[in-house]
């Protein structure tokens, strides 16, 4: 892969193969992940005790839609990739996850069965913890029930906006949203060099981020770069001027 001036390649292997989860690195994703940040070390000492580790290599599933759920996970190195099933039986990406992102479901939890197929982007390790454990979880520490209720609740509300559909939005403008959502859960600030999001995007991908078909991503994307707003690669996307990205998102 050939990258940016002053950019680092990423070696083939660094992308390929499953990452190693040791103590410190599970302890640091807990300690920001979306149920367990806040909590002292001896509480996500304990938390940590009763996640099961998986190390999954590039497109390997993590679980797949109608499975059994059974178990949360959290992305502790790595990346997944997120996808519906549509009716025609093809997978749309709904989202990018990253480390300290939490992810899947549990029949506890009202979701019986998972309605999203997660598999890993790049070589990626992951926590997970099943609902018996969860629950001792939620019994010792009860700011981790509150913050669940609340999750439920915002993703119920998420549901019914989404019910609305596309709306008015062109496809730069949801290109442009995805690309800044990602760079700012997934981003490296390379000050006047940009954004820089070291993930494997591909067009199919970013189309099921945005809503739209890969040939008009592809367009767009085409046209950001011609106009400076953008560069990318292989297994790169820069966002190299920040202001005009949102414009672009933001404009009616």
């Amino acid at each position: 892969m050939t990258a940016p001036e002053g950019r680092r390649t990423i070696p083939l292997a660094e992308v390929t193969l499953p990452h190693q989860c040791p103590a410190p690195v599970r302890l640091g994703v807990l300690s920001r992940s979306a149920y367990f940040h806040g909590l002292d070390a001896a509480a996500l000492e304990g938390i940590d005790r009763r996640m099961r580790t998986a190390t999954i290599g590039a497109d390997e599933a993590v679980f797949r839609a109608g499975e059994e759920a059974r178990a949360l996970y959290v992305v502790a190195e790595g990346r997944v990739r997120m996808s519906q099933p549509t009716p025609s039986g093809a997978l749309v990406v709904t989202d990018i996850l990253g480390p300290g992102a939490m992810f899947g479901a549990m029949s506890s939890l009202g979701e019986p069965v998972h309605q999203r197929t997660a598999t890993a982007l790049v070589g990626s390790c992951v926590l997970q913890i099943g609902q018996a454990a969860f629950r001792e979880v939620m019994v010792e520490q009860p700011v981790v029930g509150l913050r669940v209720v609340d999750d439920l609740a915002e993703r119920l509300s998420r549901a019914q906006t989404d019910l609305g559909g596309q709306g008015p939005d062109t496809v730069e403008q949801r290109v442009a949203r995805a690309l800044l959502r990602l760079a700012e859960t997934l981003g490296e600030d390379r000050g006047a060099q940009g954004l820089l999001l070291e993930v494997p995007l591909s067009r199919a991908d970013l189309a099921g981020l945005a809503r739209s078909t890969p040939e008009s991503v592809s367009r767009v994307m085409s046209r950001l770069r011609r106009e400076g707003i953008i560069d990318s690669g292989r297994r790169w996307t820069s966002i190299l001027d920040r202001g005009a990205r949102e414009e672009r998102a933001a404009a009616s």
